[in-house]
């Protein structure tokens, strides 16, 4: 490890890239201006998520809470509608218990320090350092996967990028090689090079700003690196999915559990299926006999959603149908208008549902 930032002109590096970054950064919102706050925001919804993706949700996210203390008094509904669509939801839920963290015990000031921002709730490594250089201008790395295949070929480091104890080995380079006079830039330049250049599959070596420093690129070993290994397969689950009204033309709805995958999400009925019992019967079995709700299901499945996860595949066969008698509402099982529907945070795949169901309403 030492020996592979030894080889490197560190200085010439440094200016290099940095140069390249000045003139070539892309214009994102979150660069207008250095606010901590705005720059926290962008990370953590930036974390497994595309930077065109993302754009739209800051902007919008930060129209609807331009400040921490705007967020911290923020109702978590609210905050999740925001979200509604970028997934991982935790995420959102960790930046709130964070922001109203610092709105209490910081005076409503983003932390500056490793040992302090570090301890609020879903900021690790990464984003405590991507706070700390970018805002702040502290020296500190800010590994990613972007950063971690920019240095693994620049530095050929060979350590398995899937294995959480590599990230201390690159973390420990960027130590060595960061710019102290401008680590705003030199770490926005790593993860900038590595979205346009030094991509994961057949990096833009022509182009590279700093293929003269490159060992990978010097030595052919480009398209090695990294070294990654593969992740376990995801699981395959099977589900049903009924949306349902009333006579009243209300719409029954429930919400996910406080923990877990999508916690507290609203989503339409669904369970998994079964290979004894029919879709529509397991359904029907499910409302009646967890929720004393009987329906009557039509005839046909209106559409087949598949959505896929991290580690996980769902495959959504769904129905529509109408509710027989009254429903006991609960905290977690209720009737909405169409207007009241569209107020509440859904999954994605349960969106998909909702547009597929408009859909055949317009026909």
């Amino acid at each position: 490890m030492i020996s592979s930032t030894e080889r490197l002109n560190i200085e010439e590096f440094q200016n290099d890239l940095i140069n390249w970054f000045k003139a070539e950064q892309r214009d994102l919102p979150w660069r207008k201006d250095q606010d901590p706050y705005k720059v926290w925001v962008s990370e953590i919804m930036l974390q497994q998520t595309r930077v065109d993706t993302v754009i739209p949700y800051f902007n919008r996210f930060i129209e609807k809470f331009p400040t921490i203390e705007k967020l911290a008094e923020a109702d978590e509904e609210s905050v999740l509608k925001a979200w509604e669509g970028l997934g991982y939801y935790s995420r959102v839920r960790n930046l709130q218990s964070a922001v109203r963290e610092v709105h209490e015990t910081y005076n409503g000031t983003v932390p500056d320090t490793p040992e302090e921002i570090k301890t609020l709730k879903g900021v690790g490594p990464y984003t405590a350092g991507a706070i700390l250089s970018i805002a702040y201008g502290v020296p500190e790395p800010a590994v990613d996967g972007n950063v971690m295949r920019v240095l693994s070929r620049i530095l050929t480091i060979w350590d398995d990028i899937a294995k959480a104890s590599s990230r201390k080995v690159f973390e420990e380079a960027v130590r060595q090689i960061i710019s102290h006079d401008n680590p705003s830039f030199f770490n926005q330049a790593l993860m900038e090079l590595g979205a346009l250049i030094c991509t994961p599959t057949s990096p833009s070596c022509l182009l590279c700003p700093v293929r003269e420093h490159c060992n990978g690129f010097m030595e052919g070993v480009q398209n090695q690196l990294p070294v990654k290994t593969k992740k376990k397969s995801t699981r395959h689950v099977e589900l049903v999915a009924v949306i349902l009204k009333n006579t009243e033309g209300k719409y029954l709805i429930h919400k996910r559990p406080e923990q877990g995958l999508l916690a507290n999400l609203w989503e339409f009925p669904n369970v998994e299926k079964s290979n004894l019992i029919k879709p529509k019967n397991i359904i029907q079995d499910y409302l009646k006999n967890d929720f004393d709700i009987t329906i009557q299901i039509d005839k046909e499945s209106i559409t087949n959603i598949q959505h896929v996860f991290s580690h996980l595949t769902w495959d959504i066969e769904v129905y529509t149908g109408k509710i027989i008698g009254q429903v006991k509402e609960e905290n977690n099982m209720k009737l909405v208008t169409e207007e009241e529907l569209l107020s509440y945070a859904f999954p994605v795949s349960h969106q998909k549902m909702w547009k597929g169901y408009q859909s055949i309403l317009v026909k």
